[in-house]
């Protein structure tokens, strides 16, 4: 079956300086098809990312796709077909629970995979000044007399007239 959905962002879906708004529309393509264990979901969904450029913090903006695949497996059941409990494993699949599957988790970890860790407004951008803050693309040559510390005891021995 093959399904298309627009649905709300959810809360926290993003790294440092890069994010999916909460609340924004992100669209869904999904292919859900039944295996022997359960159900497998594959599909592509389509956000809108906002972030900051990690050199010179002005704020970006670009729709980004991505993809995802994950198995939600059917509960365990015995010989009669009630449900069993199985021992607790350190890296579960998602399970189908009554009929329903939860894409949030898959799909967030999807998408915060594909979000860049330190986004750029392009490459050469020069970012800001670490002393007074000024971007350094809009001042060209800008630089800061700054007096190694270590010889500023040499300094006391200039005739004042010359400082």
């Amino acid at each position: 079956m093959t399904v298309r959905r627009t649905v709300a962002a959810p809360e926290s879906m993003g790294v440092a300086v890069a994010r999916v708004p909460a609340g924004s529309p992100i669209e869904i393509d999904l292919r859900l098809e039944s295996v022997l264990e359960g159900v497998l979901v594959t599909g592509t969904a389509q956000v809108g990312v906002e972030a900051e450029c990690s050199r010179c913090l002005e704020p970006l903006h670009w729709p980004q796709e991505v993809e995802f695949s994950e198995l939600f497996v059917y509960p365990a059941t015995d010989a009669r077909g009630s449900v069993v409990e199985e021992p607790a494993d350190d890296d579960p699949l998602p399970m189908v629970q009554d009929e329903c599957i939860d894409l949030e988790p898959t799909l967030r970890d999807a998408v915060v995979l594909e979000l860049p860790l330190a986004p750029v407004c392009r490459e050469d951008c020069g970012g800001l000044c670490p002393q007074c803050g000024v971007r350094l693309d809009e001042a060209p040559g800008h630089a800061h007399e700054s007096l190694d510390p270590r010889w500023s005891a040499l300094a006391g021995l200039l005739d004042p007239d010359q400082q």
